[in-house]
């Protein structure tokens, strides 16, 4: 959820909460006012008809509402005594709505010359409390989805000009490769000093970064020299020196023995070297690769080696599997997983490489136990003891997939079982 529907959200959520209490107390203050405005009616009411019933006799004797608002009907003395002036809210039969309409009634007690006692009943019509309710509900919707709507305004006018910058460096990380692009912000003109803060401090943690990468990078090219060339040499020395004529056998098994460490260690180095590279995003340039061809390129490339260890290569596809990356990474990825699946496999065994869409698989046949999926990617991991293996191969595919948002399983089912997806 973008920063500005996230605030929206909580700006509607505690709109809605306080409309909410506003409009409850509104609506017990209107009432009261209402009351109070209908209780001061009747109270003027009483005063007029009392003064009219001590002139005119008449009246006396209205004991039904009829047409008039009130009624008066004699009461008891001890009755006059224990009635005091009472308000209450009643309903009353109104012929215009054929319906029974809530009414405000005013009882009270009155005495005329006679020390006669009679009892007054008031009434006054009153606004209907589910009208108002349905009123007060509709206006307090109507003015909350007013305030919604200035709010949708003001998030998309003013406070999207306001988090421009943001944006923009937002834009800018995005795009931003290390060695690739420059460390200068496109700042915005802005006098929001949190975002000027916030652009100092990236580009200060973007020239840090900077200098570390350039320093790896230098390490890793000096390394890549200054350790292959004293390894060629030393392998190209004991080599000529086992052409000699006078070297024993002994000391040539030695001799080999020698070469062949020193030939792993050139390859372990290689390794670790392009291990280095893959995690420090060395390998820039990209493009749309497709894993299909790649894999048949590779398998014809490892046909000889193939038959050399007596393991057939079977291939199918039933998609095309395209996906953005660098195009030599993909074919580290293909031959790292075809070889494996060769050099661990057994004689008359077999390769089952499968091509979908989405992900492609492969399948080898090898040990009959499963392999530890804990350590199965971790460096220098090695379930068998071929000699010819370095242990990196599966974390260097690891590290390329992980740059590129890819997934590596495993899984075991009488077959061994790679799976690679990018999602």
């Amino acid at each position: 959820m973008k920063l500005i529907n996230y605030t929206l959200l909580y700006t509607s959520i505690a709109l809605l909460f306080i409309i909410g209490v506003w409009a409850a107390i509104f609506y017990v203050n209107m009432l009261d006012e209402i009351y109070d405005s209908i209780d001061d009616g009747l109270d003027n009411s009483k005063l007029l008809i009392i003064q009219k019933a001590q002139s005119d006799t008449s009246l006396l004797y209205k004991n039904q509402f009829g047409e008039s608002n009130y009624s008066i009907c004699p009461v008891s003395e001890e009755t006059a005594i224990a009635t005091y002036d009472e308000y209450k809210d009643t309903l009353l039969y109104m012929k215009n709505e054929e319906d029974y309409e809530p009414v405000r009634l005013l009882t009270t007690i009155f005495s005329t010359a006679g020390n006669k006692f009679y009892e007054l009943k008031i009434i006054s019509s009153m606004v209907e409390e589910d009208d108002l309710v349905e009123d007060l509900f509709y206006s307090v919707l109507c003015l909350y989805m007013i305030l919604i709507a200035s709010v949708l305004f003001v998030n998309n006018i003013v406070l999207r000009k306001i988090w421009k910058p943001f944006y923009k460096l937002i834009d800018f990380l995005q795009l931003y490769r290390l060695g690739k692009s420059s460390s200068a912000i496109p700042m915005g003109n802005t006098s929001v000093k949190e975002f000027q803060l916030l652009n100092e401090t990236v580009i200060e943690l973007l020239e840090r970064n900077l200098e570390a990468y350039n320093s790896q990078k230098q390490f890793i090219e000096n390394a890549s020299h200054e350790l292959q060339t004293p390894l060629a040499i030393s392998i190209n020395k004991l080599e000529l020196l086992t052409e000699q004529n006078d070297v024993p056998e002994e000391q040539l098994q030695t001799i080999g023995h020698v070469i062949q460490s020193l030939e792993r260690l050139t390859r372990l180095n290689k390794s670790l070297l392009l291990l280095s590279k893959i995690e420090n995003r060395q390998f820039a340039q990209e493009e749309m690769v497709s894993f299909n061809a790649t894999i048949k390129r590779t398998i014809e490339d490892f046909l000889d080696i193939a038959e050399f260890k007596n393991v057939d290569l079977v291939y199918s596809e039933d998609g095309e599997l395209v996906t953005y990356m660098n195009k030599d990474l993909a074919e580290i990825v293909v031959s790292n997983l075809i070889k494996n699946a060769i050099v661990h496999n057994v004689k008359g065994g077999i390769v089952e490489i499968a091509v979908h869409e989405k992900f492609f698989s492969v399948i080898n046949t090898g040990s009959l136990k499963a392999l530890s999926t804990e350590k199965l990617f971790s460096r220098f991991y090695k379930e068998s003891s071929e000699k010819g293996t370095t242990g990196l191969g599966l974390s260097i595919v690891k590290a390329i997939l992980d740059q590129y948002n890819g997934c590596i399983s495993y899984t075991f089912s009488d077959k061994h079982i790679m799976s690679i997806r990018f999602d």
